[in-house]
C-alpha cells in the first residue's frame, strides 16, 4: 500500500469516526454540535448558586434531582461577552471524563436547536488559522442545513472544570 493511500485510508477513517447525531445548539449567531450520546439532559434555566473563588466561567451549583453539579456558562468558557439568560437559555446536562473520575456537570448555551444526523463527508476538519491557536477541543466543521456547525469534543472543553471538581472531592 502505498504512503497517500494509507493517508486517504486513515482520512476516511477519521471522517467516519465523526458521523453520527449531534445536539445542535447556539451561542451567540454561531451554531455548535455535541455528541446526543454525551448528553445525559436538557433542561430550562434553573437557579444556579454562585460558588465564591471559582473562575468567571463557572457559573455555581444546581441541584439535580438530589445531585449537586457544577454549571458552567459556554459563553465565558469560550471567552465570549456574557448575556443574560432568556426563556430559551438552557442548561444541557453532560458527564465528563469517563469511568471512575466521571463528573456530571452541566453547561449553559443561549438555546437548543436540534438533533442533526451528520455523515462523515459532511464534516471538514477545521481550518487553520494562521496563529497558534489551541483548537483541539474542535472535532470539526459539519457543512448542514446551509449553515456551518462547530462540532465540539464537550470532554475538552470543559475538561479543566471537571478536572478540578475531581480534585476537589478526592
Amino acid at each position: 500500500m502505498t504512503d497517500i493511500t494509507q493517508t486517504m485510508d486513515q482520512a476516511v477513517k477519521a471522517m467516519d469516526k465523526r458521523a453520527g447525531k449531534y445536539l445542535t445548539f447556539r451561542l451567540a449567531n454561531a451554531e455548535y454540535g455535541i455528541e446526543i450520546l454525551t448528553v445525559q439532559e436538557i433542561m430550562g434555566m434553573v437557579a444556579v448558586t454562585h460558588v465564591p473563588r471559582t473562575p468567571d466561567f463557572m457559573r455555581g451549583v444546581i441541584n439535580l434531582r438530589g445531585k449537586v453539579i457544577p454549571v458552567v456558562d459556554l459563553r465565558l468558557r469560550f471567552s465570549m461577552e456574557g448575556k443574560d439568560d432568556t426563556e430559551r437559555t438552557c442548561i444541557i446536562v453532560v458527564q465528563v471524563g469517563g469511568g471512575i473520575g466521571a463528573v456530571t456537570m452541566g453547561f449553559i448555551v443561549d438555546e437548543v436547536s436540534e438533533v442533526l444526523d451528520i455523515p462523515g463527508h459532511e464534516i471538514e476538519d477545521a481550518p487553520s488559522f494562521g496563529v497558534s491557536l489551541d483548537t483541539a477541543y474542535i472535532l470539526g466543521m459539519a457543512k448542514a442545513k446551509d449553515c456551518v456547525k462547530i462540532l465540539v469534543d464537550i470532554e475538552k472543553v470543559l475538561a479543566t472544570c471537571a478536572i478540578t471538581q475531581v480534585k476537589e472531592t478526592a
